[in-house]
């Protein structure tokens, strides 16, 4: 018989993140979203999870196990609900070696997937975000150029997770001119490229992010993903906008469970609130929305774990979990009326988180 709900091993996945958000997320999320910073002991514990290592091939020093785009939107989910910041900056390193994986040549993947595949947590990113309003993924400002044997890259990247420490960044650029955008491995020391001070966010301020400006920066050959392949970039920004959306998925739970519960303690006019009526249609909405919101994000990952093409699905996931998702964390601001407002909830954590994931893309990668 068909079944669409997840496997006996993706059930156990989840549990798994489930857990691990509660008891190591959770606690420190505050914290870290005031202090502006991911801290480096929390990476490290994320890296045993082997949320990377193992979904890279034996050959290159991983567990080989196969990977799965809807195991992975399981798993960010399960995160995002502890906290949106901390869980990209978990996965970020699959941001640069999930692209190598699928993409890459025989010498890259060689060179480049062993770094994640150690004991210690490896920072690598993804550059696709530009600086300006209405950033458009096919519509890259970001040149590279041939010249002679390699390439010269030009141009602004933003919003790029944990640049202050990754080695390695994918940078997504037109080439020639031309409307094709691939990729290209550019490292931390490479002449021309200039990083500026970590950004200041409205939220996911756990997540650390930079702005990188390649201002010529010579790239040989070997440096297009893909050789003369080259990649799929379109599929790239699929998985990054489907991850996202699943991100989105996590923090609309988040404020959905704190919400009830706290509507049904609080008490007005001697009674719980949540017997009101706007509550009560209001809290309903938020659960039909968020089952809504992970169908959505299920049917694209179905579709790239299944090889099939899914940029409508994925833009969908990613465009109806962004409104949704800010209008589920502004609900909960005003369930929680003045507390909505405070630091002693996280709520307003929520809804800062809520509306920067709508507004970013290249976050994280399924």
């Amino acid at each position: 018989m068909i079944s669409f709900g997840p496997t006996e091993e993706q059930e156990v996945a989840r549990d798994a993140m489930r857990e691990f958000a509660a008891s190591a997320i959770r606690p420190i999320a505050r914290r870290c979203d005031e202090d502006s910073q991911t801290p480096d002991a929390f990476l490290e514990q994320a890296w045993q999870l082997g949320l990377v290592a193992t979904q890279i091939p034996e050959a290159y020093g991983g567990a080989g196990e196969a990977r799965s785009p809807i195991t992975n939107v399981l798993v960010l989910e399960e995160l995002a609900h502890g906290d949106a910041g901390l869980a990209l900056a978990a996965v970020s390193p699959a941001l640069f070696a999930m692209p190598v994986v699928e993409f890459g040549t025989e010498a890259q993947k060689r060179e480049l997937l062993p770094l994640f595949c150690g004991e210690r947590f490896h920072a690598a990113s993804l550059a696709l975000v530009e600086p300006g309003p209405c950033f458009d993924p096919t519509a890259l400002r970001t040149r590279a150029e041939r010249k002679g044997d390699g390439f010269v890259l030009s141009g602004v990247k933003c919003c790029v997770p944990l640049a202050d420490r990754a080695s390695h960044f994918l940078v997504l650029a037109r080439e020639n001119g031309g409307d094709a955008v691939q990729a290209y491995v550019v490292p931390r020391d490479a002449a021309g490229l200039a990083l500026a001070a970590p950004e200041k966010n409205l939220g996911l301020r756990a997540l650390t992010t930079g702005t990188l400006t390649l201002e010529r920066v010579e790239v040989p050959a070997s440096a297009r993903l893909g050789g003369d392949a080259g990649c799929d970039a379109r599929r790239i920004v699929n998985l990054a906008r489907t991850a996202q959306a699943a991100v989105l998925v996590g923090v609309s739970r988040a404020v959905m469970e704190y919400a009830i519960p706290y509507a049904k303690d609080r008490e007005a006019f001697d009674e719980a609130i949540a017997k009101k009526q706007a509550i009560a249609f209001t809290l309903a909405d938020m659960c039909i929305e968020v089952d809504a919101m992970r169908w959505l994000v299920w049917q694209a990952a179905s579709r790239l774990e299944n090889g099939i093409d899914a940029t409508r699905e994925a833009q969908l996931a990613r465009s109806y979990c962004a409104k949704q998702a800010m209008k589920i964390a502004d609900d909960g601001v005003q369930v929680l009326g003045g507390h909505g407002f405070i630091r002693e909830h996280p709520v307003e954590l929520w809804y800062r988180n809520a509306r920067t994931l709508g507004v970013l893309d290249g976050a994280g990668l399924v």
